[in-house]
């Protein structure tokens, strides 16, 4: 039976992607330490576990960068299961010893590893389709797993060419090809289509294993999608294309805290006109994939649903470009009318505007908060004391700096950090905190606690009081990011109860 975790209570949780879990074969996944990780976060008074994108990563090994809006990343599959069912030997588990010691999330060893188990298991399984509960699942997924297994292996046999580069009849998706493709590559696609149903057991059987600790999942959905993709070859007639596939405009923001130059994402755009006329079914069949997999989803670059800045194509940055308007008041009726409810929080930072607020507000949706944002200026809305109830605060997010690494950073800037102390002691006596001479990391994560926003986020590596070589994510570097891994026994029992007293005594709500 699913347990539903209430989400209309003051609660609080820890910023974790499964990633970054230990494991002993490059990447974390949703093996043991995932299970782990939500008995900890029980032990701590946590009631969410909140995580980036779980689909196929992208350049960079991005996950807001994915090839699939709706499929799930192999790399999270843990190995162990397909052993049970007598699909490995045990010995497939044993990494090599250089893997085993890696540091850091090493995404060609790791990805290497798996595909050699999970094709051997896909062997040993036989038919794919005689799997119990296949037919259900692929019933429940027939919107995009067909178009996403058969995307993946056309790209394989093309050398892993763009969709874009492909002949016409498969770039245009005539019928015919696709019809020759779908018998030529029949084993490729049973192959993808039965990694995703793997991620779907696996997955079900984590998100109960937390449901019944009372920890609620928060996942994250990127506004745009990665250009050589399923989503845009499926649906082309939905971004600025042109005829051959080309994009007429690139996704991005201009500049603003995190980069002087704006950051050039690359994305194409929506065709918004073409999206209205269908009463935005993608969008809504793309929130309801996400919905069956999480509690809580957030709207990365909630901007987006107001106004998106476009880039002209071949331009070095993003400083040059012009907004464009968006519907997300209709979109977001639509939703509201086929999903009933609207578990969603705005991420709502960077240039926004008046009516991006009251966008959010019209909904009733959670906009977000973060410390790291609230001593820059005497009127922040991210200082605590500005708060309101219907907001989540962080005390910093994945394109942020650890805390500890962020506090670091100002003293060497402005010398002793006496702003920071005399900003932080304001804020600590409107709360009724200790001191500011004794902050350190649990400063603001008590600061975070302690306010009237309804949920508390707070990355692990700030539990942890790691320095900036911990950071997730350093927006506009294409290079080196999302790599961070949790060391294996961090999280241990006094930590634990710190976390749960201060949790406890600031009224949120523990399992």
């Amino acid at each position: 039976m699913e347990i539903q975790v209430p989400l209309n209570l003051c609660q609080s949780g820890l910023l974790l992607h499964p990633t970054s879990l230990p494991s002993p074969n490059g990447v974390g996944d949703l093996g043991d330490p995932a299970f782990e990780f939500a008995d900890f976060l029980q032990q701590a008074g946590q009631s969410l576990w909140q995580m980036l994108p779980v689909g196929p990563t992208g350049g960079g090994n991005s996950p807001y960068d994915s090839p699939s809006s709706f499929a799930a990343s192999a790399l999270l599959l843990d190995l162990k299961p397909l052993v049970s069912h007598g699909w490995l030997p045990s010995s497939a588990l044993r990494a090599p010893a250089t893997m085993r010691s890696f540091a850091k999330v090493h995404y060609g060893a790791a990805a290497l590893f798996k595909e050699l188990r999970l094709r051997a298991a896909f062997r040993e399984a036989g038919e794919v389709r005689a799997l119990p509960g296949f037919e259900a699942f692929a019933e429940r997924n027939r919107d995009w797993l067909n178009d996403y297994a058969l995307y993946v292996a056309l790209r394989r046999e093309h050398d892993r060419r763009p969709w874009f580069e492909w002949n016409e009849p498969l770039r245009r998706r005539e019928r015919q090809a696709l019809r020759a493709a779908q018998v030529r590559l029949e084993p490729e696609i049973a192959y993808q289509c039965f990694l995703q149903f793997l991620f779907d057991q696996q997955w079900q059987r984590l998100r109960n294993y937390c449901q019944e600790r009372g920890v609620a999942l928060v996942g994250d959905v990127p506004m745009f999608v990665r250009y050589d993709g399923a989503d845009v070859w499926a649906n082309q007639h939905l971004f600025h294309l042109e005829e051959g596939g080309q994009r007429t405009a690139l996704a991005g923001v201009p500049p603003d805290y995190f980069s002087a130059d704006g950051q050039l994402w690359g994305n194409p755009v929506y065709r918004w006109e073409a999206m209205r006329q269908d009463g935005f079914a993608w969008w809504v069949r793309r929130l309801r994939a996400a919905l069956a997999r999480f509690d809580v989803v957030r709207l990365d670059h909630f901007i987006g649903f107001h106004r998106v800045w476009h880039v002209a194509p071949g331009a070095p940055n993003a400083r040059e470009g012009q907004f464009e308007y968006v519907p997300g008041g209709e979109l977001l009726q639509v939703l509201q009318a086929e999903l009933k409810h609207l578990p969603l929080i705005a991420e709502d930072l960077g240039s926004v505007t008046e009516e991006v607020h009251a966008l959010r507000d019209r909904f009733g949706l959670p906009g977000m908060r973060v410390l790291q944002f609230a001593f820059n200026e005497d009127h922040s809305d991210h200082l605590p004391q500005r708060h309101t109830p219907n907001t989540v605060v962080y005390t910093g997010t994945h394109d942020n700096d650890t805390v500890a690494g962020w506090l670091a950073d100002e003293r060497s800037r402005r010398g002793d950090g006496r702003w920071v102390y005399e900003r932080l002691a304001g804020c600590l006596r409107e709360a009724k905190l200790a001191s500011a001479d004794e902050f350190d990391h649990f400063t603001l994560i008590e600061l975070a606690l302690a306010s009237v926003a309804k949920m508390s986020v707070f990355p692990v590596q700030d539990i942890l009081g790691l320095s900036s070589a911990a950071r997730m994510n350093i927006p506009g570097e294409p290079f080196g990011n999302w790599q961070w891994r949790l060391p294996e026994g961090a999280l241990d029992r006094s930590l634990a109860a710190r976390l749960r007293a201060l949790t406890e005594k600031h009224g949120r709500k523990g399992p």
